[in-house]
């Protein structure tokens, strides 16, 4: 696996809640890339319950919805929005969990119309959470206009 380099650390404005890890209440999420797969590994806490020792469903759709958004940049490598995201939660992910792994991966492309497939797995392996959203995809001149221009990984 090869550490994605964040395109966007150092642009005016950029305050990502998933990725900024100089947000101070964010989730401070960094990918790699797998072959086909962009992961993270991310590591819950008792602020992210929606119940006692139990991960809040919203966080666990941004930890999907995020992940999403960097295959867009880096296997596309160009910017998009969700359009569309389905989220099945299939077991319970406590927030005393060491660590939970986010993987994610192009099912399909129609168009400018992106399809994503997610997982979220907890320490033992267990699928716990799954996802899948449609992105559109933007022309090389709208991404520009956002401030992307490429999304690479560490040598």
């Amino acid at each position: 696996m090869r550490k994605i380099i964040n395109p966007w650390i150092g642009k005016e404005g950029y305050r990502c809640f998933g990725c900024d890890p100089n947000n101070p209440i964010g989730l401070h999420m960094e990918f790699y890339e797998d072959g086909d797969d962009i992961v993270s590994t991310w590591h819950p806490g008792e602020y992210f319950q929606g119940w006692v020792d139990t991960m809040h469903g919203g966080i666990l759709s941004t930890l999907i919805d995020e992940i999403c958004g960097w295959v867009v940049w880096r296997k596309k490598q160009t910017s998009g929005f969700t359009t569309n995201l389905s989220v099945k939660f299939r077991k319970k992910v406590s927030t005393n969990e060491p660590a939970l792994t986010i993987r994610a991966h192009i099912t399909k492309q129609v168009r400018n119309f992106l399809f994503i497939h997610a997982e979220i797995t907890n320490g033992a392996g267990e699928l716990c959470t799954e996802g899948e959203a449609t992105y559109i995809l933007l022309n090389a001149e709208q991404s520009q206009a956002l401030g992307f221009v490429r999304c690479e990984v560490e040598p």
